[in-house]
Formats: structure tokens, C-alpha cells, sequence
């Protein structure tokens, strides 16, 4: 009996946990998340690691900046994990203790740590790298590029902002290490960082659209207030008539 949940037991299990309407703007990229993450989970070879765990927060946190209601953010990705029987605490925590073994650290040395070469670095470094240069069959994921790509922009790397075949000559090392599809990878780097212009862009025209739609909300609220004022205007005036035409 084959019991691997579908994409849409996850979805099910997802809409379940989460009951509130989704913002039609960011329902794909919800969804898409969702769906890549559960065809993660259930592969063999997947294994979780620290660095996809950022991959995993820095792309909900960034492209789901400008959502609103504002409090959903946090019931949605907790949904999505709970949908596919995964804890947001540990992503987040995983995603925060890798972020901070590489505070105020140059590219040189990131470049250096992900290449295999450890010395000096922090134990959440060692033990993450350590473990993906172990592993012969490692499954590469976009989410995991993310993750990378949030690292090197941690750390200022100059690399995302060469040439293509420079950018290659120094992931090179990183590739070998960690068992990485160095073509894929760029590619994945490009899009991600593509896709955060878009999404900034897209950004301002919700903003836009959000002050537009208040200022609708407003003049219909100080339309309606109007009309009631007038109506109460026109009821207190026509009050003694009425009283007159009773006395008679």
C-alpha cells in the first residue's frame, strides 16, 4: 500500500491549517513553495540541511514582505510546514544559527569555508558542509541555491556580480564540495535574483494600489457619513410639520 502523500493531500492538509483567504497576488507563490517543498519531502534522496532551511525562510520572508493581513504571514508558513509534517520553529532557528556563522565574515573566507576548507570556521559551519561533502548523492534543490545565494549576499560577495564565466571559475570549488550542478546553480541564482527585482517592483505597484483602494475606502465612508448627516437633516426638518398636522 503506498502511502507517500499526493501534492494534493498537501495542499488539503495546508488550506486546512490555514482557513483564511490567500491574497490572489501572492496564492502562486504560496503554492509554489508548497508544491517544491513537498516534492522534496517525499524523494529519497532529499535530506534536510541548514542552509536549504535559509533558502526555505529568506524566500517566503522576501517575496511575502508586503503581504497583508500582515498577521497571516506567520499562519501561512506555518501551515505549509505542517502540511507536509515539518517544524517552522526548527527552519527558522536552523535558518538564524547559519546566517550567524557568517556574521562579519569577507567572501574570501565564506568562499574558502563552502569550498571544504574549515579552519576557523563556526561549528554550525563545519558540521553543515562537512555533512553535504559526505554525501555522494546529494539532492540538489532551487531552495538550497537560495539558500547559498543568501549567504554570499551576506557576505558581500562581489561573484554574483561577475560574468558568467568568471561567477564560474569561483563556484567551481563550492560545486565539487557539496556535490552541486554548477550550471543549474547559476541559473537558479540568476532567477532568484531576477525574480527579487521583479517582486520589488512589484512591491511599489501593490503599495500604489493599496493607497488607491484606501482612498476609495475614505470617500465612500465620508459618502456615506454625508448621506446619514443629510437624511438626519431632512428627518429633524420635516419633525414639527409632522407634529402640527397630529395637533390639528
Amino acid at each position: 500500500m503506498n502511502n507517500v502523500p499526493t501534492v494534493s493531500d498537501s495542499k488539503r492538509a495546508f488550506y486546512a491549517a490555514h482557513t483564511r483567504p490567500i491574497n490572489s497576488i501572492y496564492r502562486r507563490v504560496v503554492e509554489e513553495l508548497l508544491v517544491e517543498m513537498h516534492l522534496l519531502s517525499v524523494n529519497s534522496v532529499f535530506t534536510y540541511d541548514p542552509i536549504f532551511a535559509l533558502g526555505v525562510i529568506n524566500s517566503y520572508d522576501r517575496f511575502m514582505e508586503s503581504y497583508r493581513p500582515e498577521e497571516d504571514r506567520s499562519s501561512i508558513l506555518h501551515a505549509i510546514c505542517r502540511a507536509l509534517n515539518q517544524d517552522v520553529v526548527t527552519y527558522r532557528q536552523d535558518a538564524e544559527a547559519m546566517l550567524g556563522a557568517v556574521a562579519d565574515v569577507d567572501e574570501k573566507t565564506l568562499l574558502s569555508w563552502l569550498s571544504g576548507s574549515l579552519d576557523g570556521a563556526p561549528e554550525m559551519m563545519q558540521r553543515t558542509v562537512g555533512a553535504l561533502a559526505g554525501q555522494d548523492d546529494f539532492k540538489y534543490s532551487r531552495l538550497f541555491g537560495v539558500g547559498l545565494f543568501t549567504l554570499l549576499e551576506q557576505a558581500g560577495a562581489k561573484l554574483l556580480k561577475l560574468k558568467s564565466e568568471e561567477q564560474s571559475e569561483q563556484l567551481q570549488p563550492i560545486a565539487d564540495t557539496l556535490h552541486l550542478p554548477i550550471d543549474k546553480l547559476k541559473k537558479d541564482l540568476e532567477t532568484y535574483a531576477s525574480n527579487l527585482e521583479k517582486m520589488a517592483q512589484a512591491k511599489v505597484v501593490m503599495e500604489e494600489a493599496i493607497q488607491a483602494e484606501r482612498k476609495k475606502r475614505a470617500k465612500r465612508e465620508d459618502e456615506r457619513k454625508a448621506k446619514a448627516a443629510a437624511k438626519a437633516e431632512k428627518a429633524a426638518d420635516s419633525e414639527p410639520t409632522d407634529q402640527a398636522t397630529s395637533g390639528s
